[in-house]
């Protein structure tokens, strides 16, 4: 079975091919960072129309790569949301319209379940059940997963996901978009506990909150331009980074393992952009020693936006006997809990 994934939820333009028994077996991917940066976020029309250039023709070379014409394929996996609406109905309009000339199945896709299974892309893939920290741009959540589709959200943040926290901060910080990179470079020459930030809502529930992080880091930021005469100092900047990092990795951490104990689940998933973090990867491998809990991560590049998480998704969806009527599927909001299983 072949299945063709295209992902365009936000600013990266994504296809790639699945077979079974051989895994992706061809992936391009573009990304819009250099179109949005002057921007210093994600331009939505900006977005939708650099997908309409590039997404066919990159289509075309990933089948080629594969060495497979259209008809060859079992299916189309798009992502059907969440995500920008003009860039979901992109992906929507090229898959449904291509699989519908195929005669075969247009998979709509949700977003956060093809970071939840990227994991299973990998060569030691993770067992069912397990607990899934899913930390991107738009979102920051802790989901129980049971099976493919069986998904329970246990806290998700009440404000500011983890990457847009980090996306505003470095503005705050004059730090280039996208913040996270940018942030994670800088606090190696800072200090982390330079500067009490504090860790929101550490002591209650597993919801998370970034908003009054972020205030915090204003009004230091802005308390040390003023001692400096008017200039942030490259090392108060270095600090800062540093400390909003650390108060994020601590927040992120400690959530984890209070949903590990309330569960009792053994294996950790960790997956989003976010997840590609360095120090928040070394605070769950010490997490995950204490606990004797195995933490699993896809691969850096399968971390962030990609074409093939939605690919495999779609496979594991394309084995059942589900109708696939030919449609078009585009919502930005739509919660994860929300899907039904997959067989």
């Amino acid at each position: 079975m072949r299945i063709l994934g295209i992902e365009t939820s936000c600013d990266e333009t994504g296809a790639a091919l699945f077979e079974e028994g051989r895994g992706v077996v061809a992936e391009r991917l573009a990304s819009q960072i250099e179109l949005h940066r002057r921007f210093g976020g994600v331009v939505p029309e900006l977005a939708s129309r650099d997908h309409v250039a590039k997404l066919a023709p990159m289509i075309r070379e990933v089948l080629d790569e594969a060495g497979i014409a259209p008809a060859d394929l079992d299916g189309v996996a798009y992502t059907a949301g969440p995500g920008l609406i003009g860039a979901l109905m992109v992906g929507g309009a090229v898959g449904s319209a291509l699989a519908y000339a195929l005669g075969i199945p247009a998979i709509p896709v949700h977003h956060m379940e093809g970071h939840v299974l990227a994991p299973m892309l990998e060569p030691e893939p993770p067992a069912f059940p397990f607990l899934a920290l899913l930390v991107s741009g738009g979102h920051t959540q802790l989901v129980e997963a049971q099976a493919v589709g069986r998904y329970r959200i246990l806290g998700e943040t009440l404000d500011d996901a983890a990457g847009e926290a980090f996306d505003k901060t470095a503005r705050l910080l004059d730090l280039p978009y996208p913040g996270g990179p940018a942030i994670a470079a800088l606090a190696d020459n800072g200090d982390p506990a330079a500067y009490p930030l504090p860790r929101p809502l550490l002591g209650a529930g597993l919801d998370f909150s970034f908003s009054g992080l972020k205030t915090a880091v204003r009004l230091a930021a802005e308390a040390a331009r003023e001692r400096a005469g008017g200039v942030l100092p490259e090392q108060a900047r270095a600090d800062l980074a540093a400390s909003f990092q650390a108060a994020v990795v601590d927040t992120l951490a400690a959530k984890c393992a209070r949903a590990l104990e309330e569960t009792g689940l053994e294996r950790l998933v960790v997956a989003g952009g976010v997840g590609a973090n360095r120090a928040l990867r070394a605070a769950l491998a010490a997490l995950g020693e204490r606990r004797g809990v195995r933490v699993h991560y896809p691969r850096p590049a399968l971390c962030t936006d990609n074409a093939a998480m939605i690919a495999y998704a779609g496979w594991c969806r394309r084995r059942t006997d589900a109708p696939w009527p030919p449609r078009i599927v585009a919502r930005p909001r739509w919660p994860l809990d929300e899907l039904e299983p997959a067989g």
